[in-house]
């Protein structure tokens, strides 16, 4: 009977664990475009077929489109949102002298109509069908023909014109380094429909979420234009331009004025590409990896660094391969363009006239985003710290392996942003959508910052091997899958075997903070008694060390109860106790030192800095 109870527990379990992966959908949006670039005027014609798979359960009666480029323009909700918000981005406003006073004005605001930004469409099709189409500013929502069964696809056609605006944000005209034309979020995008319903978020100021497809895209411009962005180039060795086969030399004729370049790209949520007709064009070979595409000004003060960046980012795609997992596409692209560094599929647009260091760092962050935000996925308008957060975590460490000179902790610039947040009082939880932070300061470090922090106080927490492990299982479960926080917790707890749901809550749910403290340190005949107080409401477990006065050391570790965990000794070499575990709910906890107080040199609470405790200074007991 207990057997048979046993194997009927066993399959049940088994098939639960199979019925959640069973559950598990996604949509798939495949594109063709065709569109031609005026670079007169900035403004461009496309066609749209969009291929739709409609693989959730849900009869869908509505979809919705985004079309970013409306958000440049006066009076737009971005644009008032620049008006308003305490903090405007620097690079979107201009500073105007008042009197004394110095106001930040909105750059959209006075933009003339030659100058905005715009994307319409026209000619709406379901399957040969017109179809229901409503410009609500940066939203399209398109009432279907038929609706959609679940299993079904379906076949979307328009047509669509557009201005690229003077470049403010991203997307835009005339960088301010004089790149031609960044065109990111340029076309008539799908909003993504997943198990939480639709994410039609308006274009206000933060990042993307997208369905993943297939795109084939056609882009003619004037020949002297040379293009970078996502895919493959399908016609290399027509258009030349450093992109032929090696060998082939590749004349255009003189009455040839346009270039049709075709691109292909795989399996990415994302298709962007940037223009410019004085762009050098370098190409470098991953070892048994991708090849890389660096596409920048032909300026004689930029050159140099350009040039001698290009091994090491070689270096950082080796070390992001090895750490996180395989970067699946064949090529990835660092593009001269935007407005500072942003991330897009199997491509970048970075500014590129500053320092050496200046450039490695953007390009560091930039590309580690390939394997958070477009194989991976998570959601940045609801999820940013995962997303933010986790490439600063591969970038620090990145950038510390080919240092010359490394350091203990690559991580301590992110804990000081962390730390003068909280003090600032103005934190918000992470789970705070990423356009309604009161500041965009704000925004930033709960983010980059403390979303970083996450990661490096799983060091503390379950160990670095832990943790590593966790990185590559949770790339390799998770890629192409839009992952949520909860997937992140769950792959370190099978990873490490601890119970880690109080960490997720309290560090990402609450701004709760961390600060424990040693309280009394006190003589006990020939022992000596120490007492800890946990003052923060976030638990945590205790790394302490002790030096006594003959120079000799000992570690301590005391288990957070309701983590039902132990982790390895962090401190290789030297002896460890495990104590006894101590509860949240008691907030003072007391241990003995078999040594006599007059032989205690120093106790330190988490010598290795990686727990974010928020007063550092009663974490010593120190006799001078």
């Amino acid at each position: 009977m207990k057997k048979i109870l046993l194997l009927a527990m066993l399959s049940l379990s088994f098939g639960n664990v199979l019925a959640q992966k069973s559950t598990y959908w996604q949509q798939k949006a495949d594109y063709k475009m065709e569109v031609a670039m005026d670079v007169k005027t900035y403004q461009y014609k496309g066609k749209q077929e969009l291929v739709y798979t409609n693989n959730s359960p849900d009869t869908l009666r509505k979809v919705f489109y985004h079309l970013f480029l409306n958000a440049f323009q006066p009076g737009s909700e971005m644009d008032m949102r620049l008006r308003n918000i305490k903090d405007p981005d620097g690079r979107m406003v201009n500073k105007i002298k008042v009197g004394e006073k110095e106001i930040k004005e909105s750059r959209i605001k006075n933009l003339k109509p030659n100058e905005i930004g715009f994307l319409r469409v026209s000619n709406f099709k379901q399957d040969g069908v017109a179809a229901t189409a409503k410009e609500v500013e940066t939203i399209l929502e398109v009432t279907l023909a038929k609706p959609i069964l679940p299993g079904e696809k379906t076949t979307f056609t328009l047509d669509f014109d557009g201005q690229v605006p003077v470049h403010i944000r991203r997307s835009g005209r005339n960088n301010a380094e004089g790149v031609a034309l960044s065109m990111a979020q340029w076309y008539p995008k799908l909003a993504e429909f997943d198990f939480e319903g639709w994410h039609a978020d308006p274009y206000i100021a933060r990042e993307f979420h997208g369905v993943w497809g297939n795109f084939d895209v056609k882009i003619t411009i004037d020949k002297n234009y040379i293009l970078g962005g996502s895919g493959y180039l399908q016609n290399k060795n027509e258009i030349g331009h450093g992109y032929q086969d090696a060998g082939v030399v590749v004349k255009h004729p003189k009455k040839t004025k346009n270039l049709t370049w075709h691109f292909i790209a795989p399996n990415v949520h994302d298709f962007t590409w940037a223009a410019d007709k004085n762009y050098l064009h370098d190409v470098v070979q991953v070892p048994n990896g991708a090849t890389l595409h660096f596409l920048y000004k032909n300026n004689p003060k930029i050159i140099e660094n350009w040039k001698n960046v290009q091994s090491k980012t070689v270096q950082l795609m080796q070390f992001y391969n090895k750490t996180v997992g395989k970067y699946p596409y064949e090529q990835y692209s660092v593009i001269q363009g935007g407005d500072g560094g942003m991330e897009y599929a199997m491509c970048t647009l970075i500014l590129g006239e500053g320092t050496f260091e200046g450039l490695l760092g953007v390009i560091a962050h930039e590309m580690a985003h390939s394997w958070f935000q477009h194989i991976l996925a998570s959601n940045e308008s609801k999820h940013g710290w995962m997303d933010e957060g986790f490439t600063s975590f591969l970038e620090d460490l990145g950038l510390n392996e080919i240092a010359e000179k490394k350091a203990e902790n690559p991580f301590t610039g992110s804990y000081g942003g962390y730390f003068s947040m909280v003090n600032s009082g103005k934190e918000l939880p992470q789970t705070t959508h990423a356009d309604r932070f009161d500041e965009n300061r704000v925004y930033s470090i709960s983010s980059y910052s403390k979303g970083e922090i996450f990661l490096t106080q799983l060091i503390y927490l379950i160990g670095k091997e832990n943790l590593m492990k966790t990185l590559k299982r949770y790339f390799n479960d998770f890629k192409f899958k839009h992952p949520t926080p909860n997937d992140i917790k769950r792959t370190a707890e099978r990873v490490s075997g601890a119970e880690l749901d109080w960490y997720l809550t309290d560090w990402t749910k609450t701004t709760n903070t961390i600060d424990y403290s040693i309280k009394e340190v006190a003589a006990n005949g020939n022992n000596t008694t120490v007492i800890l107080e946990r003052i923060g409401r976030m638990p945590m477990p205790m790394d302490i060390v002790v030096e006594y006065t003959d120079g000799t050391k000992e570690g301590f570790y005391i288990p957070l109860r309701m983590m039902s965990f132990v982790k390895e000794n962090p401190f290789p070499g030297m002896k460890r106790t495990v104590l006894n575990d101590w509860a949240w709910g008691n907030p003072t906890y007391e241990f003995m030192l078999i040594k006599n107080k007059a032989s205690i040199k120093k106790i330190t609470i988490d010598p290795s800095g990686l727990m974010a405790d928020i007063k550092k200074e009663n974490n010593l007991y120190e006799v001078k």
